[in-house]
């Protein structure tokens, strides 16, 4: 996860993600930086645009959250009713 953290934060001051680049964050960090996990993340993101992919994943966190909250916003209403139809009932025996 640490080489992902490193990746968001070279993106996020506009520096190139290369091995080189990702080994200095990694071992700044602490941890002893492994070349194949490097390499292979390195390969992995040829062709990304992290920008548009940052964005899509705060379009779908938004919406994700908020299909909750409005089940919790039906259950309220639906619990309201019921209960509005059982005060109702008690008054006809």
């Amino acid at each position: 996860m640490e080489y992902i953290y490193a990746c968001l934060l070279l993106h996020k001051l506009e520096k190139p993600i290369d091995e080189a680049h990702l080994g200095k964050v990694i071992s700044a960090a602490g941890a002893t930086p492994d070349d194949a996990k490097i390499k292979t993340l390195i390969a992995s993101l040829q062709g990304v645009d992290i920008a548009n992919e940052l964005a899509n994943a705060q379009i779908a966190v938004a919406s994700s959250s908020a299909a909750p909250v409005a089940k919790a916003e039906e259950k309220q209403e639906e619990k309201k009713q019921e209960e509005s139809a059982a005060g109702l009932a008690s008054l006809f025996g």
